[in-house]
């Protein structure tokens, strides 16, 4: 039979009190509780643990050394308590975070938290892989794209232009598309994976105001990873589709130009995502809180940034 914990409790403050009155009154309990209590713990034990008499309380020699024992898991349990409260006040711990690769946003938002609050710590792990949180013990989530698993809770922070863009020597060489259509006559690379927000096949929808075409195109190559496919477009190999993030260095130091720079694919949602609890914990509510206090304000200006782009080459 497993040991009642409240027995054992009551138990301890009686001995601590030095009369079963006392314990009553700290505990807020009915003396006779408190009395019924101690009773039943003997019964269960088979043991005497409490000398009474009309002026005096005392242990039995048996009741001695199961009080001591005793007395370390009530102050267990009572230290165990307090944890759990002063986490509760504020973010304490570690916090295990995974974003995309080469989010490097994350890093600005990551340091302003433990700047604040000195008793966090923060693990990061960038990877374009779906990581499953609770399995593998990570508290939150940056994801681009729709959510999927209906276990998190996910809030949209807003979402990342992306660009059609080509190396200058593979312009050079087969020339400029002028217009949407001209693309189905060019070498395109594409994003097979859904996380870069593309499409199934080769088509691609590009927007330019309330404007929408949808272009059949014929991938030269398609890759899942859009380190590969960035590689790949600097190399001059062909025209891809990057989210403004990964590409914005490039075009203002001149290694990829812009295509078609008034025509854009759709933008990419971004989320923070964690797992659905009834108490979630300070350092993640902290910390999400954060997130959509800075993140969301700057994806307004980066779609703002990118709405006002340079003269339509339609």
């Amino acid at each position: 039979m497993l040991p009642d914990l409240n027995e054992i409790a009551v138990f301890t403050r009686v001995v601590q009190a030095g009369s079963f009155t006392r314990a009553a009154r700290e505990l807020g309990m009915p003396k006779s509780t408190v009395s019924r209590k101690v009773s039943e713990l003997e019964a269960r034990l088979g043991a005497q643990l409490l000398r009474r008499t009309t002026r005096k309380l005392s242990l039995t020699d048996v009741g001695a050394a199961y009080y001591e024992r005793c007395a370390r898991i009530v102050a267990d349990l009572d230290e165990a308590d307090r944890t759990v409260t002063q986490m509760q006040d504020g973010p304490r711990g570690l916090l295990r975070i995974t974003a995309p690769l080469h989010f490097g946003w994350i890093g600005g938002v990551v340091a302003e938290y433990l700047r604040d609050h000195p008793e966090a710590s923060v693990e990061v792990v960038c990877t374009d892989r779906v990581v499953d949180l609770v399995a593998e013990g990570f508290d939150v989530a940056l994801r681009f794209g729709a959510p999927s698993d209906t276990s998190l809770v996910a809030r949209r922070l807003g979402a990342l232009p992306r660009y059609l863009v080509a190396a200058p020597a593979y312009l050079a060489r087969r020339g400029a598309p002028r217009a949407p259509a001209d693309l189905a006559g060019h070498d395109v690379l594409v994003s097979a994976g859904a996380r870069a927000g593309e499409p199934p096949g080769a088509r691609w929808v590009l927007h330019r105001g309330a404007r929408r075409e949808e272009v059949r195109v014929t991938p030269r190559a398609t890759a899942n990873n859009l380190e590969v496919l960035h590689r790949v477009v600097l190399a001059g190999v062909g025209i891809g589709v990057l989210p403004a993030m990964r590409c914005e260095l490039d075009v203002r130091e001149g290694r990829l130009s812009r295509v078609l720079d008034a025509w854009s694919p759709a933008d990419v949602p971004l989320h923070v995502v964690y797992p659905g609890t009834r108490h979630l914990s300070p350092k993640v509510r902290v910390f999400v809180d954060l997130v959509r206090e800075r993140l969301g304000p700057a994806l307004r200006g980066r779609r703002a940034g990118a709405a006002g782009a340079g003269p339509s080459s339609a």
